[in-house]
């Protein structure tokens, strides 16, 4: 099997924003269109997306004409997703390299791009610069969003035993300020240099950076993370920038 012919690279593009969102859902029908505080989830995502002074076009890949629709409603541009790569088993991967080697057939790629999960409600303009401008000052090939984590962690030791992980238990209890700093992901954000990218087809292309985003960023995989997210969409979203009117183009800003 012949290896894909190289993509041709713009350093003067600003990074283009890649939203997958597949209509199926087992765990929640529809989870992509289902609103937090009014808004569906995946138009929270473009709103974002848009909200971001470090960005481009925004683009959504999905499987799905009522994702599509709303795509183009808000400003985005819609990526049909083939059907073999839109099953519960599809990665996120597969999604990210469809859509960068089909814009890539009728123009230049920027030399990063932004990965978004619709999952992440709370996701703000503010944060994905932050991501970006972390990776484009650092010599990793990619960025991703992280929230400190200051608790003490344990795992089974495979004998029915407990463990730690971040802390020794033989020790004297530390104090929480005393821990090694942790992260954890938050799901929302990855800037990814496009080139070794396409290369791995992996978005933890090392060498990798976190990001701390001092937010609340809970990911939805499930009901009761929905109706988490609505209530606390009151709170959350007095804080967000309003979106920008969506721009005539379809993916253009």
């Amino acid at each position: 099997m012949s290896e894909p012919s190289p993509v041709a690279i713009d350093p003067q593009l600003p990074p283009l924003v890649l939203i997958p969102a597949r209509g199926g859902s087992k765990g929640i029908p529809g989870k992509n269109l289902k609103p937090v505080g009014g808004v569906p989830l995946l138009a929270r995502s473009v709103r974002a997306a848009r909200a971001s002074a470090r960005v481009g076009a925004v683009w959504v890949s999905s499987d799905d004409g009522a994702i599509g629709a709303l795509a183009e409603q808000e400003g985005a541009g819609w990526l049909q997703r083939p059907a073999a790569i839109a099953g519960d088993q599809a990665s996120s991967e597969a999604a990210l390299l469809h859509a960068l080697r089909t814009l890539a057939a009728s123009a230049p790629l920027p030399p990063l791009f932004v990965f978004l999960q619709c999952t992440s409600p709370f996701t703000t303009g503010a944060q994905i610069d932050a991501v970006v401008e972390a990776l484009d000052a650092s010599d990793a090939n990619m960025a991703f969003s992280v929230v400190p984590w200051h608790g003490f962690l344990w795992r089974h030791d495979g004998q029915g035993q407990g463990t730690g992980v971040n802390h020794d238990a033989h020790l004297p209890r530390q104090r929480r300020q005393d821990l090694e700093p942790t992260y954890l992901e938050t799901g929302a954000i990855y800037a990814i240099r496009t080139t070794p990218f396409l290369q791995a087809g992996n978005r933890f292309v090392m060498p990798v950076l976190p990001v701390p985003i001092e937010a609340l960023a809970p990911e939805i995989d499930s009901a009761h993370d929905l109706a988490l997210c609505e209530q606390l969409a009151p709170l959350l979203d007095r804080t967000a920038a309003p979106h920008p009117e969506a721009a005539a183009g379809g993916a253009q800003r």
